[in-house]
């Protein structure tokens, strides 16, 4: 089986190609996806030439990871049927080529193990699960306490609030510099830095991915309070340790999110705990990725970017 994936050569060079598919295994499906999303974190750093070492890492890439879909094919101890709707996070099944993270493109081998089965109501907006399960992982992993402050109003820091109320009914503040940014909340403030002089935040959460924001944030937190990295860091977080040891600070790393996590984010979005509306603001057919990528990164009014697939069909 051959797909039609977005392959990035270099940075700033993507195209559309044509790459052969693995061979489909025993425990694999195969799946046609309907709609894939557009990370303005991981994969603005992959456009950019800008992550990290990171395992994997390499061009050419397919890049990826918010996918949605339909399995066409099974293999024969694949315990998700032909016919299932999907979310796939991601696959590497492109050869030669690098996956990182593999989940734009036409058509994926991956095993079934690794999908999760979606109701059949459920369009595109499931996309948005991946960025949920973060949020998740970021709100209640190994018993967290929720965020008072929330550093970022894009979708990561509205799914952050979202969750935070849907779990603990607990409503914090966004902070957000930018003004067009500040709209769009679900029962939260969202403000300017600068008009908030609260210093006694006991758990802060930072989305942004601003390494520059930890002395900032250390500042504005209670005795033994806590800071949440959420985001993904391109340089080096750095602190100053006299400000961090004052206050005797906590920092935690919130990691890529785990299947629990990802089960949490659908039970709450299946229960109407979890809202996802008003975060997709762009779609483009999946012919028009190279002019999609650059919208999603350089236009400050798109919060999330959705490939449409189905139209190559």
């Amino acid at each position: 089986m051959n797909t039609l994936a977005i392959v990035l050569e270099e940075p700033r060079q993507l195209v559309l190609r044509e790459l052969e598919l693995d061979a489909l295994g025993d425990d694999d499906v195969a799946v046609a996806i309907d709609w894939s999303g557009i990370s303005t974190g991981t994969e603005r750093l992959l456009w950019t030439g800008r992550m990290p070492a990171f395992p994997g890492m390499g061009y050419p890439l397919v890049p990826g990871y918010e996918s949605v879909g339909r399995v066409v094919a099974a293999g024969s101890a694949a315990t998700v049927p032909v016919g299932a709707r999907v979310f796939v996070p991601g696959a590497r099944c492109f050869g030669e080529v690098r996956s990182l993270f593999g989940g734009a493109a036409s058509h994926v081998i991956v095993p079934a193990t690794r999908v999760c089965r979606l109701d059949e109501d459920m369009g595109e907006e499931a996309t948005l699960l991946a960025l949920a399960a973060t949020a998740c992982r970021a709100v209640a992993a190994n018993g967290a306490a929720p965020p008072e402050l929330i550093v970022g109003h894009g979708v990561l820091g509205r799914l952050v609030a979202r969750t935070s109320l849907a779990l603990h009914g607990l409503t914090p503040t966004v902070w957000e510099h930018d003004p067009a940014r500040r709209g769009g909340t679900t029962g939260y403030p969202v403000v300017d830095p600068a008009d908030d002089h609260q210093r006694t935040y006991r758990v802060i959460c930072d989305v942004s991915g601003d390494a520059a924001l930890l002395d900032t944030l250390i500042g504005r937190l209670a005795p033994g309070g806590e800071i949440v990295l959420a985001g993904f860091y391109e340089s080096r977080p750095s602190f100053d340790f006299p400000a961090a040891f004052m206050r005797e600070a906590r920092l935690r790393i919130s990691a890529e999110w785990k299947p629990q996590d990802l089960d949490l984010a659908l039970r709450l979005v299946r229960a109407g705990r979890l809202d996802l509306s008003g975060l997709i603001t762009h779609r483009r057919a999946a012919r028009d990725a190279d002019a999609a990528y650059r919208t999603a990164f350089d236009d400050p009014g798109c919060l999330k970017m959705i490939l449409d697939w189905r139209t190559l069909s």
